[in-house]
């Protein structure tokens, strides 16, 4: 039996929180977790590209809001918000065709992040924009690591990628890593993603982990 745990679900309640906020039981259930399911995996193809971190989901009895992160809201919203106000009608038109309830008061708000090179998705994207510009992987795997590492929150990272690297044909991993990374320490801050890089001879996996220190110790500094 494996004994891996995902890093964001072994924090959860602790240090991370639930990225569908809602509360719902029997037949519900099943439908709003299939729903944000379904929704999820559109936003993510649709916007692709865009350096989306995460999206979330928040219902109450009238109301829906999608949240998403984004390291370049200028991306999304577009001049004057037409860019937002297309994606929201994309987004209804998807879930009509779906026949999944939209509710009467559904918005989608777009939050920045303020510091994309310690989140773990970015830094997995700009990997995989890299690799899909066809530059060699080593290069790109060092130039993203000493990026993350120059931050200063920043303790430990590592980037691991998978697949026919540069092209070869027998599939291998490469790993690049500095400092460390307690991921049994329940209190570390460690951010982590996984994302896929689109290449003519297949699909290259990356994994991200960063470690910005002891939780409990960052929130007494930022007193």
């Amino acid at each position: 039996m494996s004994k891996n745990v995902h890093p964001y679900a072994h924090r959860l309640v602790n240090l991370r929180g639930w990225k569908s906020q809602w509360f719902a039981t029997g037949q519900k259930y099943r439908d709003f977790l299939k729903n944000d399911v379904l929704i999820r995996e559109f936003l993510e193809k649709k916007l692709r590209g865009k350096y989306v971190s995460d999206i979330e989901f928040k219902r109450d009895q009238k109301s829906t809001k999608i949240v998403i992160s984004t390291s370049r809201p200028g991306f999304i919203i577009g001049k004057s918000g037409e860019g937002i106000a297309t994606l929201t009608k994309a987004v209804v038109k998807e879930m009509k065709r779906r026949n999944i309830a939209v509710a009467p008061d559904f918005s989608i708000d777009v939050v920045e992040i303020k510091n994309p090179d310690t989140d773990a998705m970015i830094v997995a994207q700009q990997v995989a924009e890299g690799l899909e510009r066809r530059l060699p992987f080593r290069r790109v795997m060092k130039q993203m690591l000493d990026k993350v590492m120059s931050e200063r929150s920043v303790k430990g990272a590592k980037i691991v990628l998978a697949g026919r690297l540069g092209g070869n044909e027998m599939a291998r991993r490469e790993e690049v890593k500095k400092g460390g990374i307690p991921l049994q320490f329940i209190r570390g801050d460690v951010d982590y993603a996984t994302y896929r890089a689109n290449l003519p001879y297949g699909v290259i996996g990356i994994k991200v982990w960063i470690y910005k220190g002891d939780s409990l110790e960052n929130k007494q500094n930022n007193r």
